[in-house]
């Protein structure tokens, strides 16, 4: 029978470790202020929580300032259950204070979630209700560029000469507005299209046909 293979992350298995004792801790501050059966266990789960949601707002690149703060005030939580379940504190007789800090705790993760998770969903619809749309680049009028200073001048009344390549551009202009709208161009547009005198336009709408 072929074993799967399996790697394992030390970093990953140092996280578990680290956050097991820490939930630990928190549940052992909690039933010691007088939160005894699941709302004990519910306190260190409230905790680590809060630290993701901080940590997700700080990656996503909007409001840090928001999302440091809440990861500041669950990382003082985590600490403050560590050092105090280290031998600091008599978990017998745990003082007043520190019971109203862990009654109020339920509240002020709540409103952290909250913040953090609406604040951000509501920064990323704003950010694509300003999106500006994409211009309609067919619409444009293509200068011509590449004709020579002495064909751009003002042309006679007879029919101009009409240089291969504008011909071709012309071509190319008249195939796009037919695959568009159905039907010819006509020698106004053509001339818009180009912005070429009208006496051009019109020589060069008799090599379209």
């Amino acid at each position: 029978m072929r074993a799967l293979p399996v790697r394992i992350d030390a970093v990953l298995v140092q996280a578990l470790i680290a956050a097991a004792l820490s939930f630990a801790h928190l549940h052992d501050l909690a039933l010691a202020a007088g939160q005894d059966g699941w709302k004990a266990w519910a306190y260190p789960i409230s905790v680590d929580l809060l630290l993701v949601a901080a940590w997700r707002r700080l990656r996503s690149g909007g409001a840090k300032a928001a999302g440091w703060c809440w990861f500041l005030i669950a990382l003082t939580a985590s600490l403050g259950a560590n050092v105090a379940t280290a031998g600091l504190l008599d978990l017998g007789d745990v003082p007043d204070w520190l019971r109203i800090l862990v009654a109020g705790w339920p509240a002020v993760a709540f409103l952290g979630g909250t913040l953090l998770a609406h604040g951000a969903t509501a920064d990323a619809r704003t950010g694509e209700h300003k999106a500006a749309p994409a211009p309609d680049v067919a619409e444009e009028p293509i200068p011509v560029a590449e004709l020579p200073a002495a064909e751009s001048t003002s042309a006679p009344t007879s029919t101009p000469p009409v240089p291969p390549a504008l011909v071709n551009l012309a071509r190319k202009i008249a195939d796009e507005h037919r695959a568009r709208t159905g039907t010819p161009i006509d020698t106004s547009t053509l001339r818009a299209r180009l912005g070429v005198p009208l006496p051009l336009a019109e020589a060069i709408s008799t090599h379209l046909t």
